[in-house]
């Protein structure tokens, strides 16, 4: 063999062996994984933290609460550090009784806006059945969950706000990583969140599963999401999402994911970089269905 390609041997033997604990290293760094959970017509989001504990903000309709139970199961999943309920509408706190029944949670974090419906009283009846301690969240407040995350509440219930206005707004940063999950907030909220925050954001959840509420471009343009992730079913009857809303998200150039269209939605981050995972390939899933 000649010494040419002894050398060339050589040195690829040398870079698999000094590239290979930097690439196993930045495996076992501590990430965020995000699970935007496919409920239909509704909210469910859970959040595996860097130090491994489990945040589920809101449940869905009643019928998503097995879902919900199966997926976290599916996780092995057996407790929930802190649940979120951002306000009391049944797409999003309707699931949560089954929640509470069958997996073991700690705390529960809670707009403080009360509702006259079955599904609340279901939902607080659950609460003091199974003990749980229940917080009511303040705007600017922070949430210690992880120390690794910044988690801080932008919105919440003030008097004479409706319950879609109540919603919880939450700003979680890992590192260089910003995700904004604004619930049901309105556009009037949005306002005030740009006089008042720091919304720059990689990652958006947009409010009110793309209603004509909310997201307009100014609050967009601030945001500048690069991902835009939308809840919704397709059989909805509220037109969800509208029109205007995706116009806006592909004018400030948004990569949008659907839980409509992609199913169960992942994100997976390391606070530096981040990689999104659907469930399902939409365009497979519409040749499966022809076929």
């Amino acid at each position: 063999m000649c010494k040419n390609k002894q050398l060339i041997i050589i040195m690829i033997i040398f870079s698999i062996f000094t590239t290979a604990p930097a690439y196993i290293y930045s495996e076992a760094l501590p990430e965020m994984r995000v699970h935007f959970i496919d409920v239909g017509q509704g909210d469910s989001i859970l959040i595996q933290t860097p130090s491994k504990k489990t945040i589920l903000i809101d449940g869905g309709p009643p019928k998503a609460g097995k879902k919900v139970v199966s997926f976290l199961e599916s996780k092995q999943i057996k407790t929930i550090d802190l649940l979120i309920a951002t306000h009391p509408d049944i797409d999003h706190i309707g699931g949560l009784p089954q929640v509470m029944k069958s997996v073991k949670v700690k705390q529960i974090l809670d707009s403080g806006k009360l509702h006259s419906t079955k599904t609340y009283a279901r939902y607080i009846n659950q609460i003091y059945k199974q003990d749980i301690p229940i917080k009511i969240a303040k705007k600017n407040e922070h949430i210690t969950v992880d120390s690794m995350l910044k988690i801080k509440v932008l919105n919440t219930y003030e008097k004479n706000k409706s319950n879609n206005q109540s919603s919880i707004v939450l700003k979680i940063s890992f590192k260089e990583i910003d995700m904004l999950l604004m619930s049901d907030v309105e556009i009037e909220q949005e306002k005030s969140l740009l006089e008042s925050q720091d919304l720059q954001s990689e990652i958006i959840k947009v409010a009110h599963h793309g209603s004509n509420t909310s997201t307009s471009l100014g609050f967009l343009q601030e945001v500048n999401p690069q991902i835009a992730i939308l809840t919704y079913s397709k059989e909805n009857d509220f037109g969800h999402p509208v029109d205007r809303v995706v116009e806006n998200l592909y004018k400030v150039n948004a990569t949008i994911y659907s839980t409509a269209a992609f199913g169960n939605v992942e994100i997976r981050t390391n606070g530096m970089d981040y990689f999104v995972i659907p469930q399902r390939d939409p365009i497979n899933n519409l040749e499966d269905n022809a076929g």
